[in-house]
């Protein structure tokens, strides 16, 4: 609380895109449009809907333009999508989305993987997505993966990962993320991180990223919070996982946090009872169930 004021967090939802894009499930354009209305009707105001990338790739994200033909567009909802190369944000811009998400990977081995470049050039890339997406007048935002760990080459230089956050932040983007994205990171790692990003990035909001693989997700949340992060990225029931990540699971769940978020007195302006019962939707559309505590547990007990 800050003078008698609640203070607020803001929470961006992933599941359309990152959620999916590696669950066993392949969901129709209709079923993931339908997620998205339930994920608007909780309150969410900005959703990672689509992914312009190669279609190879990543198939289960080939709809890309369709989910964003067919999304709310009279809701004030900020809708983003990932773009990896200058085809990718000319597709994203075509498509109509407010905001162009990229990807810099902080180890060379998982870059080449994910991205099949080096680092330099998925900076570079970078640059190209930025300048494009401005042009259009479209927001940017670009996340540094893999800083807590990588499938490939292990533990990675916290110095290695600011050296990388110092070269995109003269590109200015709207937001500059952190993402643990193999699940590995604990939150002393986490705080030292974001406190280095800070400095390193002067006046970018920055931005919170993590994977449950190993039960860290909201520790990590937590000490992000203590050094100033106020905005996350969260996946309804927790699904997700990186495809070019082996072991990794899903990202941490949207109801999870917030429950969190709402006993240490933040608001996200979220309907916790609404993202149980999405929760409880997805599971039905995947046949599967899904990772998140909360959706089983419900929110605090009430008095008998």
């Amino acid at each position: 609380m800050l003078g008698g004021v609640t203070e607020c967090i803001q929470i961006v939802e992933v599941a359309p895109r990152d959620g999916l894009q590696a669950d066993p499930a392949d969901l129709s354009t209709a079923q993931k449009v339908e997620l998205i209305e339930r994920l608007i009707a909780a309150g969410h105001s900005r959703i990672e809907a689509a992914s312009f990338v190669n279609p190879a790739a990543v198939p289960k994200m080939a709809d890309g333009d369709a989910v964003m033909a067919a999304a709310p567009r009279n809701s004030g909802v900020s809708y983003s999508a990932l773009a990896l190369n200058e085809r990718g944000v000319q597709r994203a811009v075509a498509a109509g989305v407010d905001e162009v998400c990229g990807v810099v990977v902080a180890t060379e081995t998982f870059s080449q993987a994910n991205q099949r470049a080096t680092i330099a050039e998925s900076i570079q890339r970078w640059r190209t997505i930025s300048d494009t997406a401005r042009a259009a007048g479209t927001k940017t935002v670009v996340t540094v993966s893999a800083v807590c760990g990588c499938p490939y080459e292990g533990r990675v230089d916290p110095g290695r990962v600011l050296d990388i956050v110092s070269e995109l932040a003269d590109t200015q983007p709207d937001e500059l993320a952190l993402a643990d994205t193999i699940g590995a990171g604990v939150p002393t790692q986490v705080g030292a991180l974001f406190a280095g990003a800070a400095q390193r990035a002067p006046g970018v909001a920055l931005r919170g990223h993590f994977h449950n693989t190993r039960n860290t997700a909201l520790a990590n949340v937590a000490a992000a919070i203590d050094v100033g992060v106020r905005i996350f990225d969260s996946s309804l029931g927790g699904v997700g996982g990186c495809p070019f990540a082996p072991r990794a699971t899903g990202n941490v769940a949207t109801e999870d946090v917030v429950y969190l978020l709402h006993e240490m007195g933040y608001d996200t302006g979220l309907d916790l009872d609404a993202l149980i019962d999405a929760s409880t939707w997805l599971e039905t559309q995947l046949g599967h169930g899904v990772p998140s505590l909360v959706a089983k547990a419900g929110g605090f007990p009430q008095p008998r």
